[in-house]
């Protein structure tokens, strides 16, 4: 076996219900759940395990009750002694990735996400924001689609998740736009996404300014395994350099799929997908077919992962 990725993922995995076997079995992950609480001051547990979809869906509630699950889901891997070369995360499943890494406490974690969630929702009034998915077109294909619509607002690329598979962000009225210049210019779909507001692009510029304070409270520590920063695709060269990238982070593309590529060019040849969901493994999978890839969000999973490394 080469080299082993964890990798956590974001926004819109998250489930009632997500991670409640494995808390059942294992006391640390069930920790997790406790110190989230005790961190936010909230009901952690009642929240995720019995409450209701629409309370999770509320951006602050998602963002920490994602990277709580998906820590909880971890442990059984320290447990084993199981350990990743790289580790990465989608969007807010980056902070799950130096959580991980070490680089600061996963109390901080969810603090911090909590204010972004609630940061980015304040940047655009509900309604006023869109997210569409474009499939199968190139990344220039698209990049010209929002140049032509942009007499119309605003409207950029927010997700750059696998070859084929590119997401834009910005006003409704310019995302539509250019939705509909990127199906003349040969998507197969344009596919609007079930979000509160247009992630990772330049509307949300003073969300950023405000988690850059937050994060300037928060103590950091040398990353233990190299983590992957979504605005570059590459390593995080040095601590200096985390808070700056979760900061730009807010208002700038996800370059998911570079991320991949960079840890497939270091070497990583297994992919383990910690938390809610299987749509990393899907986005890597489109990406390049020859690497493996694992999850682990349940029992079931984590058991069908432990037999495949072990």
């Amino acid at each position: 076996m080469g080299k082993i990725a964890f990798i956590f993922p974001g926004q819109g995995a998250q489930y009632v219900g997500m991670a409640q076997d494995i808390c059942q079995q294992y006391p640390e992950s069930a920790d997790v759940f406790k110190n989230a609480s005790q961190a936010l001051d909230i009901d952690m547990e009642h929240m995720v395990f019995n409450g209701d979809e629409d309370t999770l869906k509320i951006t602050e509630n998602t963002q920490p009750a994602i990277v709580t699950a998906s820590i909880a889901c971890l442990q059984p891997l320290i447990r084993r002694g199981i350990k990743a070369d790289f580790t990465a995360g989608l969007s807010l499943g980056e902070y799950a990735a130096h959580v991980y890494a070490g680089t600061f406490s996963f109390s901080d974690a969810v603090r911090l996400l909590k204010k972004r969630g609630a940061f980015m929702q304040e940047a655009v009034p509900v309604g006023e924001g869109a997210m569409v998915a474009i499939l199968g077109l190139t990344r220039e294909q698209v990049l010209n689609a929002c140049a032509a619509a942009k007499d119309a607002g605003v409207v950029e690329p927010a997700n750059f998740n696998c070859p084929g598979q590119i997401v834009l962000s910005g006003q409704v009225k310019a995302v539509e736009k250019a939705s509909s210049i990127a199906i003349e210019l040969g998507a197969k779909r344009a596919v609007p996404l079930a979000v509160s507001a247009p992630f990772h692009c330049s509307l949300l510029v003073s969300a950023g300014e405000k988690l850059k304070v937050e994060l300037d409270k928060v103590e950091i520590q040398d990353m233990e395994v190299p983590v992957l920063a979504n605005v570059t695709g590459e390593v995080v060269p040095c601590i200096g350099q985390v808070k700056d990238s979760l900061f730009r982070q807010v208002s700038n593309p996800v370059l998911w799929e570079d991320c991949v590529k960079t840890m497939i060019g270091k070497g990583v040849d297994t992919f383990i997908e910690i938390g809610p969901g299987k749509t990393l493994s899907g986005f890597i999978r489109k990406t390049d077919r020859s690497v493996k890839t694992l999850n682990i969000e349940d029992l079931a999973s984590l058991e069908n992962t432990l037999n495949e490394l072990t």
